[in-house]
């Protein structure tokens, strides 16, 4: 007698728009490693090509608008998906068409990153790139997770005298049609790191986490996709912000070089094996470790 093939559950599917970045310490490498550790499995549609390492970016080449709408639309025709995901979008063109294909599925959550520059300050988007943006993505976010000079140069107007407050630039960010904001405050000038989650009505919950020693590869791509994970596998927006902020922070503390630049968040960091974890305390204890995060 045959038994009866019992087909199991699939992971709850992530889509993804960012750019490709060669060293997968951002984009949407680092994007594929954050869903595929939380048990999601990530689906993809690349927006540029970059040239960069752990140092910094030296060069952007944005995916024409029309192979971008290809990849998205010939995946999500096959595939259900539980969330999206938006990183680096390459040019206004992009904007366009991942706005235009978000816009189909208005009942899918839509996690957004607004990537700027890069950890170094490299520009990754433009004034044309942020405008569009501001018209025509933003008003579809469910969650923006900007930092502080991110939402500041999202929400900047002529009027300002000086610098914003991250209230004022949340209550802004949320008029242009965005559902809610987590504006993270790695760029502040505080003892510990204090991330804000904001909603309609003001302030949802304060965060705040040991300020970690070193600079960070890809930590607003990790927490923008942590937190996208735990919605796709059924997660309030409450709590798949608290979980994805305490996933992203193990990451980075268990951060390592991989090259001459900035530390690479370790997204497996719950994979590795007691006995890994023992040699590698001894070696720093014998001086052959970089204790500092440096």
């Amino acid at each position: 007698m045959n038994a009866r093939m019992i087909t199991p559950p699939s992971p709850p599917q992530v889509l993804v728009f960012a750019a490709s970045d060669p060293s997968s310490g951002a984009g949407i490498q680092a994007d594929i490693l954050t869903l595929a550790s939380l048990g999601c499995h990530p689906l993809t549609a690349i927006t540029a090509l970059t040239v960069q390492d752990t140092v910094g970016v030296q060069s952007v080449h944005p995916v024409s608008a029309e192979l971008l709408e290809q990849q998205a639309r010939t995946i999500l025709e096959d595939m259900p998906v539980a969330a999206f995901k938006i990183g680096v979008l390459g040019s206004v063109e992009n904007v366009l068409a991942v706005a235009e294909i978000t816009s189909d599925y208005p009942e899918i959550p839509l996690i957004f990153d607004p990537v700027l520059t890069s950890g170094r300050g490299d520009a990754l988007s433009g004034e044309e790139i942020i405008s569009a943006i501001r018209e025509i993505l933003l008003p579809q976010t469910t969650l923006l997770t900007p930092n502080a000079p991110e939402a500041r140069r999202l929400a900047e107007n002529d009027d300002d005298e000086g610098e914003p407050s991250i209230d004022v630039c949340a209550q802004r960010l949320i008029e242009m049609g965005v559902q809610f904001v987590l504006i993270t405050g790695t760029h502040e000038n505080t003892p510990q790191v204090i991330n804000t989650l904001y909603g309609p009505e003001g302030v949802i919950r304060r965060d705040e986490w040991e300020r970690l020693p070193g600079s960070y590869h890809g930590s607003g791509c990790t927490l923008a996709s942590a937190i996208a994970g735990c919605i796709a596998g059924g997660a309030s927006l409450e709590d798949a912000v608290r979980d994805g902020q305490d996933y992203t922070w193990q990451t980075l503390k268990n951060g390592f070089h991989a090259g001459m630049g900035q530390l690479i968040p370790d997204r497996f960091f719950w994979a590795r094996g007691e006995d890994e974890d023992t040699a590698s305390s001894q070696a720093k204890d014998d001086g052959d470790g970089d204790g500092d995060g440096h």
